[in-house]
């Protein structure tokens, strides 16, 4: 039996039983803590209870417990509060995310394990991974999770040398109370999840949680590339490092072109880095190399780190070539601002998108119409992604289906209108799938598929 109690005596009701709740609810009890587990789904209350869990729904009778955990997906204040959250509020119990009780754990371990928060509205993934990639690459002791990989409470401890690399999402930086990072990035910010957050306002005071409780001795890595963003540099305390995936800034980490540069020179030559096209990519770059030049690593760790990076699945991933045509799989696209940043990476693709569009649909896409020699349009929102092609004149179809989309998209591409087809949808995925990663999951089989059966013809 476990002699590390932590919380001890602490009553948590766990909400949430899925990616993370459970894992959570596991560590916690192993912990010491009392923990009383609900889902409002029967099979996930049935896997808890076969676990052996206690289960109750926290929002009927008293609410008799210290903190309610709740899953970041489950809202606690919009778009409606879940009703566990109701009760938690009116009885004065705080609602935490678990990177706040791992950070409690650490610190009770007497551990002084950096954690290291990075956050953004676009490339907040590439950038945890590339991290992770470069620290474990010159030596040092890393666990990568959080909104990637891993649940929180499911990584392993750390003593003081070692690093926990975390994704932050908007979600679960709205529910942290302890959590200082030895180092926030912040990459960049525009419209997003503002049903749950209420307005801009509201998803960018999230985001700047990320900073809290920072002290002098932390640092502050903020993109330079957006105006909300870079407002953000009024309200640091810690030391802050600029960043930009196109420009020269002042005592900072910058890009040009493919050169990733600080005041000293060349940093590393991103043309070196397959897996991290364009300037967003150059931007996710900058930030994992000014974090772990903070924490001491040198220029040629870095280099080395984003040399050998193999990128992450649905983020620009090459998932074949047949007949001289390349097939991304950029599913993590969720939102017009991601796929921009896509489409500004190659010269002319033929373009498959749509799903569940966000406020505002494409029109902000407008300025990389030049780059699409064909739209194949899916799901939900294909119809008004398509009005919005014809208006600016940029030839489409509607296909409805992914299964119906390659095909046209392949033969547009053979046909001599691009040399890429492109999946950066600009929407969710739910209308059709159960996330992006399986939408992007089912991109890379009917290609595979496509490649299969061309090489059976050719034989």
């Amino acid at each position: 039996m476990s002699t590390f109690l932590p919380f001890s005596g602490e009553r948590i009701a766990v909400v949430g039983l899925g990616r993370a709740g459970l894992p959570a609810a596991a560590r916690l009890a192993e912990w010491g803590a009392e923990v009383t587990c609900w889902d409002d789904g029967a099979p996930a209350r049935a896997a808890a209870e076969a676990a052996g869990f206690a289960l109750r729904d926290p929002s009927q009778g008293r609410f008799d417990f210290d903190a309610l955990l709740l899953s970041p997906g489950i809202p606690h204040l919009l778009p409606k509060p879940h009703p566990a959250a109701v009760a938690a509020r009116a009885a004065g119990a705080p609602i935490l995310c678990d990177v706040d009780y791992l950070f409690r754990a650490v610190r009770a371990a007497g551990s002084q394990a950096a954690f290291l928060g990075i956050t953004g509205t676009n490339g907040k993934s590439t950038t945890t991974a590339l991290l992770h990639h470069i620290l474990t690459g010159a030596g040092r002791v890393s666990e990568v999770g959080g909104n990637l990989g891993p649940a929180a409470l499911g990584l392993n401890m750390l003593g003081s040398e070692g690093f926990y690399t975390l994704e932050m999402s908007s979600y679960s930086l709205e529910r942290i109370a302890s959590v200082g990072f030895k180092v926030g990035v912040m990459l960049n910010l525009s419209p997003d999840h503002l049903d749950r957050h209420g307005s801009m306002a509201g998803y960018a005071a999230a985001k700047t949680n990320i900073f809290a409780r920072q002290t002098r001795e932390d640092f502050a890595v903020l993109g330079q590339d957006d105006d909300l963003s870079t407002g953000m540099a009024a309200g640091l305390t810690a030391r802050m490092v600029p960043i930009s995936g196109y420009h020269k800034v002042k005592d900072g980490i910058w890009a040009e072109g493919r050169s990733l540069r600080d005041a000293d020179g060349e940093i590393a030559d991103l043309r070196d880095a397959p897996a991290l096209p364009g300037t967003h990519n150059a931007q996710n770059a900058a930030a994992a190399a000014a974090v772990a030049l903070s924490l001491g690593l040198t220029r040629a760790d870095v280099a080395a780190g984003l040399r050998g990076f193999a990128g992450l699945p649905h983020r620009q991933e090459l998932v074949g070539e047949i007949a001289g045509v390349r097939f991304i799989n950029d599913s993590k696209a969720t939102n017009a601002d991601s796929a921009a940043r896509a489409l500004a990476s190659y010269d002319r693709v033929v373009w498959i998108a749509g799903g569940t569009g966000k406020d505002g649909g494409i029109e902000s896409l407008a300025p990389q119409f030049g780059r699409i020699a064909r739209a194949i349009l899916i799901g939900r929102d294909g119809p008004a992604f398509a009005a919005t092609l014809a208006a600016h004149g940029v030839a489409h179809e509607v296909a409805e289906t992914l299964e119906a989309a390659l095909p046209a998209a392949a033969a547009a591409a053979r046909g001599g209108a691009a040399p890429v087809v492109l999946l950066s949808p600009a929407a969710a995925s739910w209308d059709q799938f159960t996330g992006f990663d399986a939408r992007g999951d089912r991109f890379r089989a009917l290609v595979q598929a496509m490649a299969s059966a061309d090489m059976g013809k050719a034989a």
